[in-house]
């Protein structure tokens, strides 16, 4: 395991997190798909790391703030996270690292730092006064004493040698090097040599631009159709994942695993509790009864008690009520009980023929939505046809047009070309315009920098005479030495002040009158229990009695459910229903009927697609021929007229030599 390489990972992944934006669990899940080359122990020492220094955060900043307000003159910002994670390894792991593996990580990073750092946070003054005191603040004394301040005292003697070693390093890196002696070399004469004869300068031969080639777009399907069909892809891998994730993860808090010694101490109390159980004894518990009735004792604590109680009185009040209307009516409800079920059971079965009658318009309207869409969706492809054939003439139109374009440019080039030779005076004149902006540039900085430095010169006089009137008030001597007298008061002349011994006695008496109001207020809450265990035991007996007629009331529940289904048979054989039903199945097959004939149609756009696509490309490569064919005759004559201005030319060098030498004919 190379702790130097896991350190340096542990420090830039806490130069990553921002404690704003995100929680500490989950950007050590994001850093662990980083880390996911590294084996599990080394992710392990990482994570562990990181989350250690985000958890102990104010212990180590403690440390670290006052170690920078110390030498923060010659450290780094950026540097902090550094001297946090070793801060942190000295605390928690220096006894599972060893002495050895962590000279290796402090040899490992800068050697001046390191041994600034270790000598402030291993100095025993240190330790022992201020880093104490502060850490105690936070946590128990005792419990600072014996977790850190002690193991850290322990190791000082160690890291002396460490630090001893980090010294010696940094003299030795400090030493000026002895440059090597130099030695003469003979070299050879610099002599002159001739300038070759330089060759006539060509004649410029005017370069012709090259064509741009015919853009891949142009016989290549467009990308937006298989661009959409990937992100729709990614999308909906992504949404799984999402999904996957939180079935695994949910109430992950709640869910906790037990860890490994828990599971081995209840599986050895669940031993020796079998052990002690008699199997080989006889018990028998009766004959078994021919219904059996699942009635389970269920304890339930005063809410829910007073909760079921309270719904129980509420119940009953309302059947007592409903029975005293019935009686003040007639006096023999049995009829009108018989028709009031009759009337329920022809409601309901109405209501099941209305239900099932909504479920068949739903989706008939679904399938008529469905025909509503295809059609939307011909009418679109219609609108794009008539699109694509507009596109397709105006990339005609525009491949014309570029051609025009390029004959222009070549003429303008020429122009262009023949202006250059006019350009060298015009660029001598700007250079020495530039040249006299700069010298005036220059003076007026000149100027600006000598009054700068008066200002500052006169600011930094004024601080020192500051300064020195603020020292010579410090080193006056003040008496601090003040006697306090019990008895008197602070002299500030207000109407409730008060002497130290007054203000103590009057706080004796509060004391006394606050215990008797404890004892008043426990006797009161002491009554209160008793009543409210009374007003317990009577709820639990209504809720027993009340538990006993819901038994007999489900029993009826569940002959009302089977009258019920017979009712739901019935209602399956209603005219309405099976019309409905067969106008869903017309719709189904209508809408099956023009899904294929659009599969159809789409086959023959295809192939009218593609025989457009090919008449297009070879006109297309006509008009290119015939360009090609008007450049190469206009090189021709260009050619043609050359060569014959340069036979006109030595006929007339020969005349003028016949001339001037006529005796060498």
């Amino acid at each position: 395991m190379n702790y130097r390489e896991l350190v340096r990972e542990a420090i830039t992944l806490l130069d990553k997190y921002e404690p704003d934006k995100q929680s500490v669990d989950s950007f050590i899940e994001d850093s662990a798909k980083t880390l996911g080359n590294h084996p599990s122990a080394d992710q392990t020492f990482i994570s562990d790391t990181v989350y250690g220094c985000v958890e102990h955060r104010k212990l180590l900043d403690i440390v670290v703030n006052v170690f920078y307000d110390q030498h923060g003159k010659s450290l780094f910002k950026a540097d902090r996270n550094k001297f946090v994670v070793v801060c942190y390894l000295s605390m928690f792991h220096l006894e599972d690292l060893g002495l050895e593996q962590f000279s290796r990580i402090i040899k490992s990073l800068d050697t001046s730092k390191m041994h600034k750092f270790l000598s402030f946070f291993f100095n025993v003054t240190n330790l022992t006064t201020w880093i104490h005191g502060e850490w105690s603040q936070i946590y128990d004394a005792t419990y600072v004493e014996h977790k850190w301040i002690a193991p850290l005292l322990r190791w000082q003697a160690q890291i002396e040698g460490l630090l001893d070693y980090l010294s010696k390093k940094m003299t030795k890196g400090s030493l000026p090097r002895k440059s090597p002696k130099k030695c003469t070399q003979s070299q050879e004469f610099d002599l002159t040599k001739p300038k070759p004869r330089p060759l006539p300068a060509p004649e410029p031969v005017p370069q012709q631009e090259k064509t741009k080639p015919v853009p891949l777009s142009t016989h290549r399907a467009p990308k937006e159709p298989q661009l959409l069909e990937d992100i729709k892809q990614k999308n909906h891998l992504k949404a799984q994942q999402v999904l996957y994730e939180a079935n695994i993860q949910q109430f992950r808090c709640a869910n906790q695993q037990k860890s490994e010694k828990t599971q081995n101490t209840v599986s050895q109390i669940q031993q020796n509790f079998n052990s002690k159980l008699k199997f080989d004894s006889v018990y028998s518990s009766g004959t078994p009864a021919t219904q059996k009735m699942n009635i389970l004792p269920v304890r339930l604590n005063t809410t829910a008690i007073l909760r079921e109680g309270a719904l129980y009185n509420r119940q009953m009040e309302e059947e007592l009520n409903r029975l005293e209307h019935l009686m003040q009516g007639a006096n023999e409800p049995s009829a009108f009980l018989q028709w009031q079920k009759e009337m329920r059971e022809k409601d309901l079965q109405e209501e099941l023929a209305q239900v099932e009658r909504r479920r068949l318009e739903g989706k008939i309207s679904y399938e008529e939505a469905l025909l509503a869409r295809q059609r939307v969706l011909e009418l679109n492809q219609h609108k794009a046809q008539l699109k694509k054939e507009e596109t397709a003439e105006l990339m005609r139109k525009y491949a014309e047009k570029r051609l025009r374009e390029e004959e222009e440019m070549k003429e303008l080039v020429q122009q262009v070309a023949s202006g250059h030779k006019n350009s060298k005076a015009a660029k001598i004149k700007l250079q020495e315009i530039k040249q006299r902006i700069v010298k005036e540039v220059s003076e007026q900085s000149r100027e600006l920098l000598r009054q700068a430095l008066e200002e500052a010169q006169a600011e930094l006089s004024r601080r020192f005479e500051l300064i020195r009137q603020i020292r010579a008030i410090e080193s006056v001597p003040h008496n601090r030495h003040m006697f306090l007298d019990d008895t008197q008061t602070g002299g500030h002349e207000l109407l409730c002040e008060m002497s130290l011994v007054e203000l103590r006695e009057r706080l004796a008496r509060l004391r006394e009158e606050e215990q008797r109001e404890q004892e008043e207020k426990r006797h009161k809450i002491q009554e209160e229990k008793q009543s409210r265990e009374q007003l317990l035991l009577e709820q639990l007996d209504t809720i027993a009695m009340r538990r006993t007629a819901a038994r007999h009331a489900t029993t009826q529940k569940q002959e009302e459910k089977k009258k019920r289904r017979k009712l739901q048979e019935a209602v399956s054989m209603d005219e309405r229903v099976m019309a409905l039903q067969k106008t869903l199945e017309m719709k189904q097959q209508e809408r099956q009927n023009k899904r294929e004939s659009e599969k159809g149609k789409v086959n023959i756009s295809k192939q009218i697609a593609t025989q457009k696509v090919k008449s297009y490309n070879q006109e297309k490569q006509a008009l290119e021929e015939q360009h090609w064919l008007q450049l190469e005759q206009a090189l021709e004559r260009q050619v043609r007229r050359e060569a014959s201005s340069r036979n006109t030319s030595g006929l007339n060098y020969g005349k003028a030599t016949n001339d001037l030498f006529p005796s060498s004919i």
